[in-house]
This record gives structure tokens, sequence and C-alpha cells, in this order.
């Protein structure tokens, strides 16, 4: 079933969606409905030329949890070449700007005005946090995602040079780790978050991590 929100801030039972995990349509992107669906497991997805935002829980959770993230021989080279600097939140709008730009013509592209004018203000309030590639002063890849408690859930990555948006999924696990992050929603399983340590557990032990105290933050 899928729902249609209104105004009131409040989201149906994920139980009750869709297989595929579409649970409904309709509200609004103010910060404080993306941090209740966030808080639940609920993430947006804007068909903006549709003009419909969809609200998605699927109840199978494709994570990558920080200790597990898997570092290929290949990288480890990459990484000890010291060719690439990374950054976390110096240059936000910058990536989700340019990870809209490169799937702009995609069908079902999502990435638009709306959608970034929204986590950019969860950036400002400190629930959105970006991770940066940089070639000298080139910006060629990264990742922004929302920060709730001891999780990170990511939204998008893009690279303009090979394994850039690993290098930035590497340094967000390892530093997400050290302050005491537990679980990187990946939202959907692609190859290439496979092949980094990502795997599937339950909508249940999901939330027990999204709900977990961050204290130690």
């Amino acid at each position: 079933m899928v729902f249609q929100l209104t105004q009131k801030l409040v989201f149906p039972n994920p139980y009750y969606g869709e297989p595929d995990g579409l649970l409904a349509v309709g509200g609004d992107l103010s910060v404080d409905r993306l941090i209740l669906a966030y808080s639940n497991g609920i993430f947006p997805w804007y068909a903006f030329r549709e003009k419909q935002i969809q609200w998605w829980c699927p109840l199978k959770r494709f994570v990558i949890f920080p200790n597990e993230i898997y570092i290929s021989h290949s990288m480890r080279t990459l990484m000890n070449k010291g060719r690439y600097g990374v950054s976390f939140n110096q240059a936000f709008h910058e990536v989700i700007q340019t990870c809209g730009n490169l799937r702009m013509e995609e069908a079902g592209a999502w990435l638009g005005e709306d959608i970034m004018k929204a986590y950019t203000r969860l950036h400002e309030q400190g629930f959105a946090a970006s991770v940066e590639v940089w070639e000298e002063s080139c910006l060629v890849g990264g990742l922004y995602g929302v920060t709730l408690g001891k999780c990170f859930f990511g939204e998008s990555m893009f690279s303009l040079v090979p394994n850039a948006s690993k290098l930035a999924l590497i340094y967000l696990a390892q530093t997400f780790q050290e302050l005491g992050g537990t679980l990187i929603d990946c939202q959907f399983e692609t190859p290439h978050l496979k092949s980094m340590g990502g795997r599937y557990i339950d909508y249940e032990e999901y939330m027990r991590y999204v709900q977990e105290p961050f204290e130690s933050l």
C-alpha cells in the first residue's frame, strides 16, 4: 500500500508499504519531516520532473558497517601514494551540485533544485555532511549524506577520476568509526558498494542501530 501524506508531520508504519519499499507520496521536504523520516529508516526520492515526492523504506537494508569496509590492495596503494587529499564538510554545496549535474539527464533524476535546498538546510543545521576528494585544488570526487546519532545515511556520490568515490567512502568509514559511528546506510545495493563490504540486514536490526543513543559521538 502507498499512502498519501498530508501536511501533518507523521509517517505510516513501514510494514504497510509496498514489497519494493515504496511507502508514501506527498508531504514536503522540511527539516523536521526529513529528520523524522530518517529516524524511522525512511528516505525521500523526489522525481522532480514528475513533481512528486516519494518516501521509501525497504525492509531489507543494504548497509556497510564501518569496521567491515573492504579496502582492496589497489586502493591501499592509491591511498599510500598520497595523490589525493580528503576533507570533510569543506564543499558541501559543490558536492551535492556535482552529484546532481552528473545525473541530470538520467531517467528518474531526483537531485533537482528543491532537494538540493532541502539537504543544504539539513547541512546548515548539522544534520548532513559531505566528504570531498581533491587533486590539488580541484574537486574530483565526493559523497554526501544525513548524519543522525551513530548512523550515516548515504545519499549520493561521484567520481571525476577513477576510484575517487571509493576513496571518499573509505575515509568516511574510517573517520566515522573513530568517532563512534556504527552504521552507514547505502539505501540500495550496487556492485560498487557490495564490493566494499555492503550487505543486507533486516529492518528490526537496522532500527536498533538507528535508535542507539549517541552520547559518545
